[in-house]
């Protein structure tokens, strides 16, 4: 039996499931075996079925590419005056960080 378990995971290896496995060396069996191993053996070595496809490594850029066009950033809300602007991470919007400040260090939202 040392010699099944390889052959078995060689199916594994290419993506079947142990249902699908345990149906193929199951079904129509003869009902008179000499040597049930050697059938299964058989059967796990002629029925192996293909090699999965190797699957792609995605493009490094995924999180910012959709259907190769630019995703644009997300909304965020400014800080300084609550309007909505587009920016990688959350912060002021551009009239707010270009309007003049208050002596507080604060930005006069226009």
């Amino acid at each position: 039996m040392n010699t099944l378990a390889p052959r078995v995971i060689d199916w594994l290896d290419r993506g079947v499931t142990a249902a699908v496995i345990q149906h193929t060396l199951v079904t129509g069996l003869p009902t008179d075996m000499k040597h049930p191993a050697g059938v299964i053996a058989y059967r796990l070595r002629t029925l192996l079925p293909p090699s999965l496809p190797e699957i792609p490594a995605p493009p490094p850029d995924t999180a910012t590419r959709t259907n190769g066009a630019h995703r644009p950033h997300r909304l965020q809300n400014c800080d300084g005056c609550d309007r909505a602007f587009r920016a990688p991470e959350p912060g002021r919007c551009r009239d707010c960080r270009t309007a003049p400040t208050t002596p507080g260090g604060v930005a006069c939202a226009a």
